[in-house]
């Protein structure tokens, strides 16, 4: 096995280590944690066997994982079927070097400075394998999400959490300020779970007043949905950052897998040994598409925005206390223990996500269809209007005790 050459520093005993801990180690989505908060409002000695999600009712409503229930656009669906006879050979025709290419034309970026994967949840998880150590801690938000703070604790890192500001951005002064030996410092943008914005200007404050020697690790899985401005241009830059993305919110393709890690040649380098598989032909030719069809974010964006601010109109007039958002999905201060409510709302059929333990009363709900939407505003009301129930709900750490393997 030949090393990459930026990082021949890593022995073929480390790089054989690096990629044996990736392999093991369970790369956490959205859905995992979607499938935890199930299992924490779950009355104890009734919790679920399986981490995964398993078949639910035909009438569900799913607004518990941010998915995008609008699903891949026609286009996509078309390259898929069109594409899906070649699937027994591997990318035959280049259709991941095609939307690299797309990509980088559309973004003003040189083709090396991505690396595209299934998903964002893979990059995101080595990007801190990569950069962080017992030595080197990993800054986060708090509440942000999770999935981050987790590849630390497998590389053995101190993890900082911060507090957001009081407009709910990430506190960025504070964040640096957090650890002088900081490797990774993480900025959700806009942050799940409060689908709130942190502005350029401080993400380029964060950038420049960084320990020296760490990244920024910028996820912007949800930048479409919102107004804020992206920091591409930072990577075109030659930063030390590396951007997320991902195909599974505004472009609907959560169940297809594509995303990108995008950054400086050297740093994208330094996940490689970590792994990368090589992408289905699907994921590739429906993400590639979907770039091409200039009238979806716009159209989708609108959709979803228009939805959300209908339920916030609902919330309002119901006195409701909620977090303004600009993305697919907010959070509600429902005033006793979230779990309870979540437990209550599944009891109607209509599955809503998680809590954070800095905020045990708020829940985070995602944005669905606007039928979807009407069925949640009638359940949570009676929810609500009903005297909390008293049963007993696991409150430990849905994956305390679970085995991950240990950077040493």
């Amino acid at each position: 096995m030949k090393l990459p050459k930026a990082s021949s520093s890593v022995s073929r005993r480390s790089f054989m280590r690096l990629a044996g801990v990736a392999a093991s180690m369970p790369i956490l989505t959205e859905a995992h944690f979607a499938w935890a908060a199930q299992q924490a409002a779950t009355p104890a000695g009734a919790v679920p066997a399986k981490r995964i999600r398993t078949a639910m009712p035909a009438d569900a409503v799913l607004i518990n994982a941010n998915e995008n229930p609008l699903g891949p656009c026609r286009a996509a669906c078309e390259a898929i079927a069109a594409i899906a006879h070649k699937g027994g050979r591997y990318d035959i025709d280049g259709e991941t070097a095609k939307l690299t290419k797309t990509f980088a034309e559309q973004n003003g970026l040189k083709e090396n400075y991505i690396s595209v994967y299934a998903g964002s949840s893979e990059p995101l998880h080595f990007s801190v394998l990569a950069f962080t150590s017992p030595t080197k801690g990993f800054v986060t938000a708090d509440p942000s999400y999770e999935a981050g703070m987790r590849a630390a604790m497998v590389a053995k890192a101190k993890v900082s959490k911060v507090p957001l500001t009081a407009d709910y951005s990430h506190d960025v002064k504070a964040m640096v300020a957090a650890d002088p030996n900081a490797g990774v410092i993480y900025i959700c943008n806009p942050n799940n779970p409060t689908g709130t914005l942190t502005s350029k200007k401080d993400i380029t404050w964060a950038l420049e007043n960084k320990p020296k020697g760490s990244i920024l690790l910028v996820d912007e899985a949800y930048i479409h949905l919102s107004d804020g401005e992206n920091v591409l241009d930072l990577v075109a830059a030659d930063k030390d950052l590396i951007v997320l993305r991902t195909f599974s919110k505004v472009y609907g393709m959560a169940g297809i897998r594509c995303g990108f890690a995008i950054g400086r040649p050297d740093l994208l380098a330094k996940l490689q040994p970590f792994g990368q598989n090589a992408m289905p032909i699907t994921g590739s030719a429906a993400a590639n598409v979907s770039l091409l069809d200039a009238a979806l974010v716009p159209e989708r964006k609108k959709i979803i925005g228009d939805t959300r601010n209908d339920t916030f109109a609902f919330l309002k007039a119901n006195g409701y206390k909620y977090i303004p958002s600009q993305s697919n999905c907010f959070m509600i201060d429902v005033k006793r223990p979230g779990q309870q409510v979540i437990a209550a709302m599944r009891e109607k059929n209509i599955y809503i996500g998680r809590t954070w333990s800095v905020w045990p009363n708020y829940v985070r709900v995602s944005v669905g269809t606007p039928e979807e939407m009407a069925k949640f505003k009638t359940a949570f009301k009676e929810v609500m209007d009903a005297s909390p129930k008293s049963a007993s709900l696991t409150s430990h750490d849905p994956f305390e005790g679970v085995a991950f393997p240990q950077l040493s």
